[in-house]
């Protein structure tokens, strides 16, 4: 029995590894449009793109960011201003790519414009500081999926959603987790509405890498903000000292485990986007695959131990 066993899993491996290495003929035809295309993970993977001989329209958020890429690739590439937070903005966007890509319709979708600030403890917060996360990371992906839906329908397209590792399991407060949850629930609803016409759905889902979004100086700008403004009260419950050791234990934490390398998240959208039968989901980064990722399978009570282990302790807590 266990003989049969092995081997029809061994038989599985060796399809799933020759069907997962199948690509398309040719990217010269087809057009991707790219969020975030300023900095990170959009501008490398723009410029990764445009060298294969994909059409690639660029989304970037300011004039400047839009200038650097324009330099850095070759005269097919064509970037457009675009704010995922404002409706005007992305219905503009929709009609220049309409303009560009005409008949053939959009193949590829790549919603990768992504903000983390304000990240922290969750007392720290107020209602409008998810709001300006969730702003981005949710309602700009949904409201720019559905916009391009037409065009991608046309070209049989695929769409490609950035998530995080922390859409799996929430390690901080603030709305970043939150919202790459809702990414995760709303790619899957994408992808299963939009099976019978052709259109398939990837969810990136990287670990820590070191871009904007992971910068340290960021970060504790915007905890000292938090940390300045919250009620008297409430910070007394923490203590004074505990602001620098939360910036201690999340320094020592970025400096291990964010990854200089944005290739290995920048590899799986290309493959989503390359391969005849895109994965459903792809893990990037040797934290994704080695710790959030099982961490996530784990009992809740054994990942709560471990964070509050590693995570300073308020002054006036009661255990």
């Amino acid at each position: 029995m266990w003989c049969s066993v092995l081997l029809v899993s061994l038989l599985w491996i060796v399809i799933w590894f020759i069907r997962d290495r199948q690509t398309l003929s040719s990217f010269k035809d087809k057009y991707v449009f790219i969020t975030g295309c300023d900095s990170g993970f959009g501008n490398l993977l723009a410029k990764r793109l445009d060298k294969k001989g994909f059409r690639v329209l660029a989304g970037c958020l300011t004039q400047k960011g839009a200038d650097n890429l324009q330099r850095a690739s070759t005269p097919s590439l064509r970037t457009v201003l675009i704010d995922v937070t404002s409706s005007e903005s992305i219905r503009k966007a929709v009609e220049w790519v309409k303009g560009e890509v005409g008949d053939k319709g959009l193949f590829g979708l790549v919603n990768n414009a992504g903000v983390a600030n304000p990240i922290g403890p969750t007392e720290w917060m107020n209602v409008d500081d998810y709001r300006k996360v969730m702003a981005v990371n949710t309602f700009g992906v949904i409201e720019v999926s559905l916009a391009f839906l037409p065009l991608l329908k046309r070209a049989r397209g695929r769409v490609v959603n950035t998530s995080s590792v922390l859409g799996r399991l929430s390690a901080n407060g603030g709305g970043y987790c939150i919202s790459k949850y809702t990414i995760e629930a709303f790619s899957d609803n994408l992808r299963r509405d939009l099976y019978h016409f052709g259109i398939k759905v990837s969810i990136v889902e990287p670990g820590f890498f070191k871009t904007a979004v992971t910068n340290l100086d960021s970060i504790e700008a915007s905890l000292r903000q938090l940390w300045d403004r919250m009620d008297p009260e409430a910070r007394q419950s923490y203590g004074e000292d505990f602001f620098s050791n939360y910036l201690k234990v999340q320094k020592f934490i970025m400096n291990i485990i964010c990854d200089p390398d944005l290739s290995k998240v920048t590899n799986c959208m290309e493959h989503a986007l390359e391969a005849k039968h895109p994965r459903t989901r792809y893990s990037a980064g040797w934290d994704a695959k080695f710790v959030w990722l099982p961490a996530s399978y784990l009992p809740a009570f054994i990942v709560d131990i471990a964070l509050a282990i590693i995570l300073p302790k308020p002054a006036h807590r009661v255990r």
